[in-house]
């Protein structure tokens, strides 16, 4: 049984428990992408109610040593929703992109200046964004949190939506209760209980990989380039910390990970050295490690009758390319403008086609990205060497390839939020 699935005990319990509270929107899920909905619905004057699973005093446990990569689009948007003044870690400019592949010849290099910029984007620490949208989330004095909470399933007799809301029960610390919502956004991850409940389907593709995660120290400080260097096996990528650190990301085989882990931390330096080089230097100590399975789920739809689902709920990607949480973000912002148009009724129909049509260039041209990338660079297949350095040759010298490139990796794809831009952050 899954961590969020409810004992079976438990549901039929609820059956009959009436509303406590009536909301008009209610966010299941308080992690990256849900809190951002939150504050981006306040700031509109939603009557918003989020149902979280960590305790108050406690951060969700995707907010841990993990280096996110926040797109110029992102930066942005945090910006504009007085998040990314909070947070108290520096964060790491990303002025220069570098792409190789071992065994591959060519490479793609990328300047931030070369296209007006001082950054691409910057990294930060998920437990600092944690630390900076629980600040924000706190001076939002009309927003309901109910926690430790977590989602049960939905009231039978509201599942026809026929009355304008659904009824959500849920389980919190002194037991069962019900809250009503004109829309419920599934904002609570991959494994998204929500998702499940509504009926929406997903497909899984595995990668048999596992990813590393760690803070790195090298002979040379970070001086403002990401690297990303590819193997058969994933990723091993330096992410520039504004702490003199880099974030290390390292992908193995999945049959290789539990003898990975098992090495100390000096073996496990001398293997990031042998997949990365010498780019940086000798690579001198890493932090604790933490290990990610890592698979694409992707919702076959994202909304239903007065619900919505955003960020790992609606997609799960393949870290490499740091897509993930930016386009959730863009999934959040989206929504947020589409309720603002809707106003007095934020899951009518009509809205939520709406997020669907806005969010479908996005999220195809992302998807594909981030998938296409991972399998075409994990593919050890001899035939495939000189079409890809045949590949990173032709990106890295064609002027409108890498324009495009850039605009995907600074989030600019499709139809994007207004947060996002740089008139209105």
């Amino acid at each position: 049984m899954s961590a969020l699935a409810p004992p079976p005990d438990a549901v039929s319990s609820a059956a009959s428990v009436p509303p406590v509270a009536s909301h008009d929107v209610l966010i299941v899920g308080g992690g990256l992408v849900g809190a951002s909905l939150a504050i981006a619905l306040d700031r509109i004057g939603v009557d918003v109610g989020l149902l979280e699973a960590a305790p108050p005093g406690a951060l969700p446990a995707v907010f841990d040593e993990r280096n996110l990569s926040f797109a110029e689009a992102t930066v942005h948007a945090l910006s504009a929703l007085d998040v990314l003044p909070r947070l108290r870690a520096p964060t790491g400019a990303i002025a220069r992109i570098h792409i190789s592949r071992r065994g591959d010849f060519g490479r793609i290099a990328l300047n931030a200046v070369d296209y007006g910029r001082a950054a691409f984007g910057r990294v930060v620490v998920a437990r600092d964004f944690g630390d900076a949208l629980e600040a924000k989330l706190q001076t939002l004095t009309a927003l309901r949190r109910y926690r430790p909470a977590r989602f049960l399933g939905f009231d039978d007799a509201a599942e026809s939506t026929r009355d304008g809301a659904r009824i959500v029960r849920a389980q919190g610390a002194d037991g069962v209760f019900a809250l009503r919502a004109k829309l419920v956004v599934a904002a609570d991850g991959t494994a998204s209980a929500v998702r499940d409940a509504l009926g929406i389907a997903s497909d899984t593709h595995d990668y048999r990989q596992t990813l590393f995660v760690a803070r790195l120290l090298c002979e040379r400080a970070p001086d403002g380039t990401a690297y990303e260097r590819l193997t058969d096996h994933g990723p091993t990528a330096l992410l520039p910390r504004g702490d003199g650190h880099y974030g290390a990301i390292h992908g193995v085989a999945r049959d290789e990970a539990d003898a990975v882990a098992a090495l100390d931390d000096a073996a496990y330096v001398e293997r990031l050295q042998q997949a990365f080089g010498w780019r940086v230097g000798r690579m001198l100590s890493v932090g604790p490690r933490s290990a990610y399975p890592i698979a694409r789920v992707l919702a076959r739809e994202i909304v239903a009758p007065r619900a919505a689902a955003i960020g790992n709920a609606a997609q799960t990607l393949h870290p490499i390319g740091a897509q993930g949480f930016n386009l959730g973000l863009r999934d959040a912002l989206t929504l947020a403008e589409c309720i603002a148009e809707s106003r007095d009724d934020p899951g009518a129909d009509a809205s939520l086609a709406r997020y669907t049509q806005r969010r479908r260039e996005d999220r195809e041209r992302t998807v594909a990205f981030s998938d296409g990338l991972a399998r075409a660079t994990s593919n050890s297949e001899p035939l495939m060497r000189p079409l890809r350095s045949l590949g990173l040759f032709a990106l890295d010298r064609d002027d409108a390839l890498r324009a495009r490139l850039v605009a995907g990796a600074m989030g600019y794809r499709g139809d994007v939020p207004a947060l996002c831009r740089a008139e209105v952050a």
